[in-house]
């Protein structure tokens, strides 16, 4: 794989592991829509006002679907189990996307995945599921852990359509129109059930700031940047990464120790992911 396009699934997933750390320490914690509101609408008004990019009549339709899926029902799920999960648990929960994105491309188009992706992705859930079911400290709620894996499923079967319909848009519109129409989605629900809003701390502000800039504008850039050129499911492997980052944020910054099992799991799921990018030798010919 080249360099350029490693860092392009490295870098997002790292990212948005520093997500469940601001929802809990720093962002409006009981307010998760208006938070998924705010990061998906504003760095969307930033780009659209950048490229001026209007897509054609026939992009409409499944650009609203991948929108709903990708942005607006991902990320309402999302706040919603990281404002009441532990931050390592919330990204696990989320990361079982790959092992969806692998049995979903097989039930619905019945795409194949070599051999060796789907073993990372296998390892990688087992590498969850071992940290999911070891004796630990942190808190569990059942409603959202189950929003969680929603936002698992909604992201992986979106980006299963992306990679299927191939809209000829380029990635910054593409990202932009995305965030924005996901972040409307939102917005009546964020209305009726969180306005009116208290007016922000300097940390709090600042906290909105680095998540729509840091933790969604440059990632999803890089990430649907990779999306055409990656296989979905060695693409998702990688999102893995993103409840390492959270992990090693809980342990270093929240004191969220994990048992040596969940410490185990977690290189299990690094390994999946290194699995996940060997290439398959060529067989020889005769």
């Amino acid at each position: 794989m080249p360099f350029h396009l490693l860092l392009c699934a490295v870098i997002p997933p790292i990212l948005w592991g520093t997500t469940y750390w601001l929802t809990t320490e720093v962002l409006w914690t009981e307010r998760p829509l208006t938070t998924a509101m705010i990061r998906l609408l504003v760095p969307g008004l930033i780009l659209l006002c950048l490229v001026r990019y209007w897509p054609r009549p026939q992009h409409w339709r499944p650009l609203l679907v991948v929108s709903l899926l990708c942005m607006g029902l991902m990320h309402a799920c999302l706040f919603y189990s990281a404002s009441r999960l532990a931050g390592p648990l919330a990204a696990l929960l989320v990361c079982t996307q790959p092992l969806l994105v692998w049995m979903l491309a097989w039930v619905l188009f019945r795409q194949r995945t070599s051999w060796i992706i789907s073993c990372g992705a296998i390892l990688g859930f087992f590498g969850i599921t071992l940290v999911l079911i070891a004796p630990s400290r942190m808190h569990w709620d059942m409603p959202a852990a189950i929003a969680a894996l929603l936002a698992s499923a909604s992201m992986g079967l979106g980006t299963l359509l992306m990679k299927r319909w191939k809209l000829d848009i380029p990635p910054l519109p593409f990202v932009g129109w995305q965030l924005l129409l996901g972040g409307l989605m939102v917005l009546p629900f964020a209305g009726w059930f969180e306005f009116p809003l208290p007016m922000p701390t300097l940390k709090e502000a600042s906290g909105y700031a680095f998540l729509t800039l840091m933790g969604t504008l440059l990632p999803y850039y890089l990430w649907f940047k990779a999306l055409p050129r990656l296989d979905p499911v060695q693409l998702s492997v990688f999102i893995l990464l993103s409840p390492l980052t959270a992990i090693c944020i809980g342990f270093l910054l929240l004191g969220q120790a994990l048992t040596l099992w969940q410490v185990i799991g977690a290189v299990v799921v690094f390994a999946g992911i290194l699995i996940s990018q060997l290439k398959v030798p060529a067989p020889a010919r005769q």
